[in-house]
């Protein structure tokens, strides 16, 4: 049988390919990330309990 993928064999390539849970974030990444958490808890929470007053 043959192979019919498109990705090469070469394992050098493994090392090239990184995906995000592996990336190194620093301190802004963090900072931004909370700073979404906090507007997104304040769109789901807050506003529909403003809503029904």
């Amino acid at each position: 049988m043959t192979d019919d993928s498109d990705e090469p064999d070469d394992e050098s390539v493994a090392g090239i390919r990184e995906t995000a849970p592996m990336s190194e974030y620093g301190r802004s990444a963090v900072g931004l990330g909370l700073i979404v958490f906090l507007i997104g808890m304040i769109v789901a929470f807050a506003l529909p309990v403003l809503g029904t007053l």
